[in-house]
């Protein structure tokens, strides 16, 4: 299980015991939150991880042989959560490590020995980065797909035309160039009387 879904689960565990009046037993979160894929074992650590991060969060009680049997929200609990809870300590810590992690390359190269060590140390990344980051990768796998073939569709494939269509084609470029030759004849001809008659007068 990720640190994330762990601090989020612990998040979850405070904003129950905030929403009840009274002591409730472990085995009420496993319940809720847990059931049936982890064990109430898996639930008391958790609880146990918040008690160490701070006693004041949870009022825990032993009994029935076991260390961690009843609990109840206290007046820090309500606190703690509206400052964000674990889940926005994790977010922090995270943007603290890859700030840090930023300011090492930029300021030198580092060797492997440290990237690993770094590495081994900083909290893994959260399993909804790597999804979102599949997920772009996916759609800009399929645009530039998508691109290559429409600019292969209309760069490389040449336009065909049909031999009808063609032939076509050229007795209008050739019949088009008949009725210019015709004009310009015409034109000539007409500018060879205008000429004749001007020279007629003059004579």
């Amino acid at each position: 299980m990720g640190e994330f879904f762990k601090a989020e689960l612990k998040d979850r565990f405070l904003k129950y015991a905030l929403g009840r009046r009274d002591y409730f037993e472990a085995q009420v979160l496993y319940d809720e939150f847990l059931r049936p894929n982890y064990s109430l074992n898996f639930a008391k650590k958790l609880i146990k991880e918040i008690q160490e991060y701070d006693a004041s969060l949870l009022d825990i009680m032993s009994g029935n042989g076991a260390a961690i049997f009843m609990l109840a929200s206290t007046p820090t609990t309500a606190k703690f959560l509206g400052e964000g809870g674990f889940k926005d300590m994790h977010i922090k810590e995270e943007e603290k490590w890859d700030v840090f992690l930023d300011q090492l390359e930029t300021n030198r190269g580092l060797s492997k020995e440290e990237k690993k060590l770094l590495t081994k140390h900083a909290p893994k990344p959260k399993k909804e980065k790597l999804l979102l980051f599949v997920l772009i990768s996916a759609i800009v796998v399929s645009f530039v797909f998508t691109l290559l073939s429409i600019l292969n569709s209309i760069l490389l494939e040449p336009e065909y035309v049909p031999l009808d269509e063609f032939e076509r084609k050229l007795e209008q470029i050739h019949s088009q160039h008949r009725q210019d030759n015709q004009k310009l004849i015409l034109e000539l001809e007409q500018t060879q009387l205008t000429l004749d008659s001007l020279k007629n007068k003059l004579d």
